[in-house]
């Protein structure tokens, strides 16, 4: 028999540590071998206990979830999920992300009961995930400084579109920045976020990157040098204007994926306006969202790469399209980028 994933419960409220050990317990996969109020106290249980997964609030006295990742990151990798429940903490979510944090579950708002309870499939099913994280790609790698100069030469592709989820701030946050300003057609990208954080992330990229990085409206014109991301509780889709501009809408259509965004809904868009001129990217994440979207994109004679997964925090995503034999080429993240500017 596996042994049980071994977890540390973090929050600062006795209330919402009884609910989640509950929630965790609950599961004969996992195991909670302790609860702290703070992050000082997690990082000397965290010590002592070594724990597989650790459950962390974000906001707390003493030492903050923030600081809790920052600090036992640099001790020792662990798969940490950060939960919060208001998005005006979005800039503490994202540096916990940035730090190492390995994904986000939203707590309700009323922290009710019943509301919390109705987070137990989630939270039971992203620690069972954390655990298969290789420890080494939680770590928040150095930024790459190294401007890339676009060599200009016929074009093969008219669009890159990206499908992104666990793991995904951190893969955003190396491959971007290695994009040159020049970069000569425009990204979409799909990354699994709750409500409330894409336009914040969004803006934390655009600040390290070369390129234009925002969150999508209906109405962005698609242009080189562009990244949009897509908002997180809204498909991104595309649709060619009169003055055959390509231009983005948001649509909560079609309702019975997943996710919203789904990589399949944006995929599929993508290859049925530019057709045989795109090229997809599938990196870390849960699941299998994408693989529809990239038998879309090959449908049309496009090209298809993923992450391989020595550098995949999950290798989910990935997977499900190089199995379904969609995948041109498996790259890790350090070579993600020089990977797309060859192939466009």
């Amino acid at each position: 028999m596996t042994a049980p994933i071994r977890t540390l419960v973090v929050d600062d409220s006795a209330f919402v540590r009884k609910i989640v050990r509950e929630i965790l317990s609950g599961s004969p996969l996992i195991e909670v071998v302790g609860v702290a109020r703070d992050g000082e106290e997690a990082l000397e249980m965290a010590e002592q206990l070594q724990p597989d997964v650790v459950t962390c609030d974000l906001i707390m006295p003493r030492l903050d979830g923030v600081g809790f990742v920052r600090k036992q990151m640099a001790r020792r990798a662990i798969p940490i999920l950060i939960l919060t429940s208001s998005p005006h903490d979005g800039d503490k979510v994202i540096e916990a992300l940035a730090a190492g944090a390995i994904d986000l579950v939203q707590k309700p708002t009323a922290l009710a009961t019943e509301e919390l309870r109705g987070i137990r499939e989630q939270l039971v099913e992203k620690v069972k995930t954390a655990m298969r994280a290789p420890l080494a790609n939680l770590l928040d790698s150095e930024l790459p400084v190294a401007p890339r100069i676009f060599s200009p030469h016929t074009l093969k592709v008219d669009i890159v579109v990206v499908g992104i989820s666990t793991g995904g701030p951190q893969g955003l946050r190396y491959l971007l920045p290695q994009l040159p300003k020049d970069f000569p057609v425009p990204l979409a990208i799909v990354l699994h976020m709750p409500i409330g954080y894409t336009a914040l992330f969004a803006e934390k990229l655009n600040e390290i990157s070369r390129l234009e990085v925002r969150e999508a409206k209906d109405g962005d014109v698609l242009r080189p040098g562009l990244a949009l991301l897509a908002q997180a509780g809204r498909h991104l889709v595309f649709r060619r204007t009169s003055s055959n501009e390509v231009v983005a809408q948001l649509s909560v259509q079609p309702i019975e994926k997943i996710h919203r965004p789904s990589a399949d809904v944006l995929f599929q868009s993508a290859a049925e306006i530019y057709r045989d001129r795109v090229l997809g990217v599938i990196m870390t994440g849960m699941g299998d969202d994408g693989k529809q979207g990239c038998a879309w994109i090959k449908a049309q004679g496009g090209a298809v790469i993923t992450e391989a997964e020595s550098s995949c925090v999950i290798y989910g995503m990935p997977r499900s399209v190089v199995e379904a034999g969609l995948s041109d080429a498996a790259i890790p993240l350090t070579g993600m980028a020089d990977a797309i500017l060859e192939r466009i």
